[in-house]
C-alpha cells in the first residue's frame, strides 16, 4: 500500500515517539557513567577540602604575624577598643539613617538629571547645537572638578553668600553637591548606551510611522538603559560611599557620629565602626550588580549562539 507524504510522516513520527518514550522509561546509566560521575564528585569534595584548608592555615598564619607584631597592643588598643565600639555602633547606626535617605533620594535625582544631560548630548540637529554644548560642558567640567572640591564650595560656600530664600542646611547643600557631580558621570553611561544602539533601531521605528521623539522614547530608550544597568549600579555603589562626605558641613551622618566621639575620647575605633557599617551596607548592592552583570552576559551568549 503507498502512504500519502502525510501519513508516511505522521507514521514515522509516532514511530520515533514510540522509540523514545521507551528509550527514557527504560534508561539505565552505564557503568562507565556513573564513575564518571564518582569521580566528579570526589574530584569536588577534594577541592572543597584543600580550599577549606589552605584558608584555615592561611588565617592562622595571619592572625600569628598580626597578634605577635611588636606595635599589635598599642593597634588594638587605638583601633580596635571593645569599649569605645560598643559606645560608637549604636550612634554610627543612628547618623546611617541619614546616609540611607541621602542615597535614595540623590540617587533618583541623579538618574533623572543624568538621563536629561545624556539626552541633550544626544539630540540631532544644528538647532539643538547649544545645548549639546552646554551638556558637554557640564560633564567635563563636573567629571574633572574633585568631588570634595565640590562640595566645599557648595555646602561651605553657598551659606556665605547669605542670599535671600537659599538653604543653609548642609544635608540639603551635600545633597545638591553630589547630585551634580554624579550626574555628570552617570550622563556618559547613559549616552555610551544610547549611542550604542544601532541606526538599524531608529531607522526601523521611523518607518513605522514614529517621530523622532518617539522612536527615542520607545526603541532607543529601554534597549540603551537595560544594556547599561551594571555601570549604573556602580555608580550607586559609589555615591551610597560618597554620602559620608556631607559630614564636611556638620550634619550628623555615620561618619560625623563617628568623628564626634573620636574628638572626645581620641580614640579611633570608631572610624573603624563607621567603615565597617558602610562596607557592610555597600556588599549586598555590589554582589548585586555582580549578579545582574553575570546574568546579562549569560542572556548575550544566548542570544548570540541562536
Amino acid at each position: 500500500m503507498t502512504l500519502t507524504k502525510g501519513e508516511s510522516g505522521a507514521e514515522g513520527t509516532d514511530d520515533k515517539e514510540d522509540m523514545s518514550g521507551g528509550a527514557d522509561d527504560g534508561y539505565v546509566p552505564s557503568e562507565r557513567r556513573l564513575e564518571r560521575e564518582r569521580y566528579k564528585r570526589a574530584r569536588a569534595r577534594r577541592a572543597a577540602a584543600v580550599g577549606a584548608l589552605s584558608t584555615l592555615v592561611t588565617a592562622v598564619v595571619l592572625y600569628t604575624v598580626v597578634v605577635n607584631a611588636p606595635g599589635w597592643p598599642r593597634t588594638k588598643e587605638t583601633f580596635f577598643s571593645a569599649q569605645y565600639a560598643r559606645e560608637a555602633f549604636p550612634k554610627v547606626l543612628d547618623g546611617l539613617w541619614l546616609n540611607v535617605r541621602l542615597l535614595a533620594i540623590c540617587g533618583v535625582a541623579v538618574l533623572v538629571l543624568g538621563m536629561l544631560i545624556a539626552i541633550a548630548r544626544t539630540l540631532r540637529g544644528p538647532v539643538f547645537f547649544p545645548l549639546r554644548v552646554l551638556a558637554a560642558a557640564y560633564t567635563d567640567f563636573f567629571r574633572g572638578l574633585p568631588l570634595i572640591i565640590n562640595l566645599m564650595i557648595v555646602v561651605l560656600g553657598v551659606p556665605a553668600l547669605r542670599l535671600q530664600g537659599v538653604t543653609v542646611d548642609p544635608v540639603l547643600l551635600g545633597g545638591t553637591a553630589l547630585t551634580l557631580t554624579y550626574s555628570a558621570y552617570v550622563a556618559e553611561v547613559f549616552r555610551a548606551g544610547i549611542e550604542s544602539i544601532h541606526p538599524s533601531q531608529r531607522a526601523a521605528a521611523r518607518s513605522l510611522g514614529l517621530t523622532n521623539r518617539q522612536a527615542l522614547r520607545y526603541v532607543v530608550l529601554p534597549q540603551a538603559v537595560r544594556r547599561q544597568v551594571p555601570p549604573l549600579l556602580n555608580d550607586l555603589v559609589s555615591l551610597q560611599k560618597d554620602t559620608g562626605l556631607v559630614s564636611i558641613g556638620g550634619a550628623v551622618d555615620a561618619v560625623r557620629a563617628a568623628d564626634i566621639i573620636v574628638g572626645r575620647s581620641l580614640n579611633y575605633t570608631p572610624y573603624i565602626v563607621a567603615g565597617l557599617v558602610f562596607v557592610a551596607l555597600t556588599i549586598p548592592m555590589t554582589r548585586f550588580t555582580d549578579w545582574v552583570t553575570a546574568r546579562m552576559d549569560r542572556q548575550r551568549a544566548q542570544g548570540g549562539s541562536l
